[in-house]
Parts: C-alpha cells; structure tokens; sequence
C-alpha cells in the first residue's frame, strides 16, 4: 500500500489530511490521484461504490492543481442532490484547509441564488453544483463556464436515473471542448455508457472490485412474508436488532410517509425523507438523523440519492426496487469504511425470481431467514437490556448517599425477586406487546388450499390499456392500485409492461374494489380501461380477456375472435 506522499500530494495537502486522520490512501484514490496530476492527464471512468473515497480521489488533485489566483472557474463538479453537492464542497474545503487561497464554492437548488451569484462574483477556483441551479445560473449568465479544465460528473447512475440527461448536455456545452472530463459512478448501465461516448475522449477505465456488485461488507437477507404482514415484518426485524441505525426503503412517497407514521405512533425514533417536504424540513430531518437523534430514516429512492451517513448498521427494503441497479445503490449505504453492514429484503414468495437476479449480479447469495417469533424479539431485547446495565457507569459519590434508604426500602425482596422486578421496569412494554403474537413466516403454506394445493384464485390478473407509449413503470401501476382502490397493503404480484397495455396480478379479495376504483379515471386526457384477464397467455400481442370491464361495449365486442357456428 502507498503512502499519500507518495502518490505525488504536497505536503501541505497530506497535512490537512492526515488533521482529518486519513492514514493511508483508499484503492480508488491510490488509482485515480497519480494519473490526475500527470502534465497531460487524460479522461478517467472510475467505478466504485458510494462510500469509498472518490471524492478525495477526483477532490485531492483539483485543489493541487488550483492556482493561487482565483479568477474564472476552473473545475466544476456535478452531483445529483443538493446533499451531496454540499458534501463535495465541505470535504474540499477540508482537504484545502492549508491552501487558503483556493476558493471553493456550492451552487444549489433550494437556497438563495442571490447569495451564490454573490459569492462566484468574488472569483471561485471549483465549483461544485446541481445540474438544475447551475442551468439556472447560466441562463441569468451569471456563470461562466468557458475556462473550464475539467468536468466530474459524480454519481453519474444517479444524474441519469434522476433525468439530468438535458441539464448535462447543457452545461457541457459551455465547457470547451478540450477540457478533461472525469465520471464516477457506481454502476455501469448503458445510460452512463452513452454519456461517456458522447463527452470523453479515449478514457482510462478503472475499475475498484467488480462491476454493478455491491460493497464486499454487506451481507444480504431476505424474509418472505404475505403483503399484508410487511409493516408487522418491519417491526418484527427492527427489534430484533436492538442497536439499528438504518434506511427503510419505500417506493411511493405516499406510502413512505405512511411507513414513518405508523413507527413513530409505535414509539420509534423515526422520521420520513420524501419529494414533499420542504428544504428546510429535508434538513431538519437529515440533521436529527446524522446525529443518531432517529434511528430510523424511512425514504424515497430519489430523496435519499446523494446521503452519505456513516455508520449505517442496516439497510431495509420494505419494497424491492423495479430497478435492480438501484438496490446495489440502496444496498451500498451500509458497510463502509471497513465497517459491516446488512441488507434487508422484505419480500413476498412472488418475488423470488427477482431476488434470484439481484443475487446473480452482485455475485452474492441471500441468506433467506424466518421472521423472528415474539419470543426470540423478547429474548434478543432483554439480553441486550442487561449489557447496558453492566457497562453503564456508576457515580458513587451520588449514588452512595441514597443506598441505606433503598436498601431498607427493598429489603423485603431476595435476590431474584429483585431482578425480575428491576427488569421488569423496562422490559414490561415488550413482553405486553408480544404476548400470543402470530407466526408471520410460511406464506406457501398459508397459500394451499385444504387438498395442499396451491390455490391459484388468490390472484386476479388484470389488463390495462396503458403501456411503455404513455410512460408507464412498475412504480406508476404500483401507485395507481393503491390510490385508486385505497387499499394500501394490497398484496402484487407480476407487473408486465408491454408497448400499449399492461398486465398485473392483484389479490383477488379486492378485485370489486379495483374495478371501482379505476372507473372514470384517465392518464392525462386518454381514458384509463381496466379489465380482468381470463388467464396468463403466452402471446403477449393478443392478450385474452373476459369482458368483466369498465369498458365500451365496443371493446367488449372485439373480443370475440371467432364467428359463431350457424345453426
């Protein structure tokens, strides 16, 4: 392993880092800092996971390579989220804290645009900015951006994934057509390849472990449980692990608020991070988090992209993402740094071919676990209750005052009397809660019907007459059978979109309420149709339906394939 200094830094670089108590340089910065400090360095894509230092890696060289005098911007930085927009800006004016003349600023949505206007007036040697508040600037031409000697796009899945595509076009297009560009990203999907081709020239790929996999020190779980249990599922989990500091995973906004809801009126340290909130409440919530005030952060994909918390115990997917990129995101939030972490999925038995593919690109197995019961929860809880009074310290000097009064209160009580009591105190809550709990494993066998086969009218498979052409995702079906039936823990399974209709399966308890619910809805001005399916048909293009619709009877009509026999 290389030293700092022998990576090429000045020393008084290696100095401020070694204040922030960097030892030694991490293998992405081992890679990426020599061939940035090279006279003529050339484009560089590097994939690594959240979390392992590419911000000192692209970060380290820039502040190097500043000059004294700040005029016209030199360096931009492009981030997803205004947090890790602020992030990149704060750790570089760490890593310059002896180079005081290398000015550095963060340009962001959100917050005063007078204020960083203000602030890049007074010259600025690297910027670091959203796509959308740096469009902004330029459009008030307020940034110049014509001096430009390199370009990083960080968490470039995540600008994509995010749909930056046009912003970075834009802003590209004012850089010169010489600078050096640098992309960092975690995974490598065909949107980042593309962007690559498109604004790099000849770049140096390198690669820190494997492509698209998660990070080596997180273990990966799954618990399978019926749809309907899965808040239950989530409690379950999270006091079987009495120290978790994690991220629950949601797919909706509205269901992610739900979530955090439920748990903090069950007594959690929990609190919600979702597209409707505020800044100032965006803040206010990752300010408590970062500072363990919430053990539970309970998010949106898209609110949570660009967080770096460390220390992260646990990861939860209350729902398994429609992306499986996006899991190795999620994922990669724990087990940093060296630290372990785990990842958990809470799934039902429909979605074990999906979990089957996550395994088989992060080149890791699941390790599928039960559920534990309300005895395990209890028993996990106590032992965990007793290591804290063992190491909990005692001030004498306070205490030893008061011990003859207690003594003579509790003299009546022998020893184990006095144990089962003091435990008791705080440990009565729990006991109350899980007494005669249900066992919310083993939904195969809840699924059979009395022969022991598997019952398939549990779910209804439906047809709707939108697709791919009217920009429909999993995610926008999932949103439309909870809103529109208003049911919220209403069991899916397969969702397949096809170019102008889809198929999803549903429970088939609920099947009036979706009909219902669906009638006189409509996507924009096109009239939404939802219909039940007869049955899964190998041929896509002509799909089978009975005529149980909200349909016109025109439709209905259509079905008919073949004419009917004369008599």
């Amino acid at each position: 392993m290389k030293s700092f200094n022998e990576l090429g830094i000045e020393k008084n670089i290696i100095k401020a880092l070694e204040s922030l108590g960097f030892e030694n340089p991490m293998p992405v910065q081992e890679e990426v800092i020599p061939k940035l400090l090279e006279d003529n360095p050339k484009d560089i894509i590097a994939l690594a996971q959240t979390g392992t230092g590419k911000t000192a890696a692209f970060g380290i060289p820039l502040i190097q390579n500043s000059n004294e005098k700040a005029g016209k911007v030199k360096y931009l930085i492009l981030s997803p989220t205004r947090e890790l927009c602020l992030q990149i800006a704060d750790d570089l004016r760490d890593y310059s804290k002896y180079k005081e003349k290398v000015k550095i600023a963060a340009v962001f949505g959100g917050s005063s645009i007078e204020k960083q206007i203000k602030e890049l007036k007074k010259g600025v040697h690297i910027v670091s900015a959203t796509p959308g508040r740096l469009v902004d600037l330029i459009n008030r031409r307020k940034v110049d951006l014509s001096q430009v000697e390199t370009v990083v796009l960080d968490e470039a899945d995540e600008m994509l994934n995010m749909g930056f595509r046009d912003e970075l076009d834009a802003i590209i297009d004012q850089t010169p057509k010489e600078r050096n560009t640098l992309l960092f990203s975690a995974t490598m999907p065909k949107e980042v390849y593309a962007i690559s081709k498109k604004y790099m020239k000849k770049p140096i790929e390198i690669t820190i472990g494997k492509k698209n996999v998660g990070a080596v020190n997180v273990s990966h779980q799954a618990y399978f449980v019926h749809a309907k249990d899965r808040y239950l599922a989530l409690k379950r989990i999270v006091d079987f692990y009495p120290e978790i500091y994690g991220l629950v995973f949601c797919r909706t906004r509205r269901e992610t608020q739900e979530v955090a809801d439920k748990l903090i009126k069950d007594g959690y340290n929990a609190d919600s991070l979702h597209g409707d909130l505020s800044q100032a409440q965006r803040d206010t919530v990752m300010s408590k988090f970062r500072i363990k005030h919430l053990k539970l952060l309970v998010a949106t994909d898209v609110a949570a992209r660009g967080l770096d918390v460390e220390n992260l115990t646990h990861v939860i997917n209350y729902n398994l993402p429609d992306e499986l990129e996006i899991y190795t995101h999620r994922s990669g939030r724990t087990g940093r740094a060296g630290k372990l972490g785990t990842s958990i999925i809470i799934a039902n038995l429909r979605e074990k071919n999906k979990i089957g593919l996550i395994e088989k690109q992060l080149g890791k197995k699941f390790e599928i676990l039960s559920v534990p019961s309300g005895k395990e929860v209890c028993e996990k809880q106590l032992f965990h209750l007793i290591d804290r009074m063992e190491k909990v310290e005692v001030d004498h000097t306070q205490i030893d005052s008061f011990l003859p009064e207690i003594k003579k209160k509790l003299e009546w009580l022998d020893r184990d009397e006095l144990i089962k009591k003091f435990v008791s105190v705080e440990f009565n809550r729990f006991l109350d809660y899980y007494r005669n709990t249900p066992d919310l494993n083993d939904p195969e066998r809840n699924r059979k019907s009395k022969t022991g086969s598997r019952n398939s009218e549990n779910l209804t498979r439906f047809f709707l007459n939108l697709g791919k052409t009217d920009n429909i995702k999993p995610t926008s079906v999932i949103g439309m059978i909870k809103d529109y039936s208003g049911i919220k823990d209403i069991e899916i399974g397969e969702i397949d979109i096809l170019q102008n209709f889809s198929f999803f399966e549903t429970d088939s308890a609920y099947d009036e309420d979706l009909l219902k619910g669906f009638t006189g809805k409509k996507l924009k001005s096109r009239k939404i149709i939802l219909e039940i399916a007869s049955a899964k048909v190998k041929d896509k293009k002509k799909p089978r339906r009975n005529t149980k619709s909200f349909g016109s009877s025109r439709r209905k009509n259509k079905l008919r394939t073949k004419p009917r026999r004369k008599r």
